[in-house]
């Protein structure tokens, strides 16, 4: 009999990663010469929205 009690994630780094590791790459070989807030601008643009979606749902859920 088999034991079948592993758990499979789908945790990958998403697109919101992947967009703001080539930002990186992009800036540390100098192909692209933006300031760091515009690197990392895929994680707080993802945080806003999903703040601001958590926000809308609270309001609409009373």
């Amino acid at each position: 009999m088999r034991n079948n009690n592993s758990s499979n994630s789908n945790g990958g780094i998403g697109f919101v990663g992947l967009l703001t590791v080539a930002f990186i790459v992009l800036k540390l070989c100098r192909v692209i010469n933006w300031s760091w807030l515009w690197i990392l601008s895929p994680i707080w643009i993802a945080l806003a929205l999903t703040l601001i979606i958590i926000l809308v749902a609270l309001i609409f859920s009373k």
